[in-house]
């Protein structure tokens, strides 16, 4: 069964807002929405792939400085098994600002106690929780 390692961003503005990205239609849980991120690729850290891709897709310039490890979630989806590496990211204002969906999709700001509205693919739920734990909301 194929593996995806998956470099994951809870980028945090403010320690009120979240930015998420919603999912093309087309694509594997497409429709639904996820914190910011993309595929390792071979030979590559997973800081180092977050910052590209974070760049890539969302526009938001990050170091790997910045990034602190949350946690690993395995998920096992009917059609393939995903390795979910999270790193949290505070975001200064000024980065948030310039924030878009660079490759089309649509990303907004959202309150962080309002993250229980949005669709998320079953694999995210632990990022939510953790969101949740960090930040002393649960």
């Amino acid at each position: 069964m194929k593996q995806v390692h998956v470099a994951v961003a809870v980028a945090c503005l403010e320690q009120q807002f979240i930015l998420l990205a919603k999912r093309p239609d087309h694509v594997h849980q497409g429709g639904l929405w996820e914190f910011p991120g993309g595929k390792v690729e071979q030979g590559e850290g997973v800081a180092d792939a977050l910052v590209r891709e974070l760049a890539e897709e969302v526009a938001l310039s990050a170091s790997v400085a910045q990034m602190q490890p949350l946690l690993s979630i395995p998920f096992q989806y009917p059609d393939k098994h995903v390795l979910l590496d999270v790193h949290w990211l505070d975001v200064a204002m000024n980065d948030a600002l310039l924030v878009h969906g660079a490759e089309g999709q649509e990303v907004r700001w959202v309150r962080v106690h309002e993250l229980d509205q949005y669709a998320f693919p079953a694999a995210n739920q632990p990022i939510i929780d953790a969101v949740y734990a960090r930040l002393a909301l649960r």
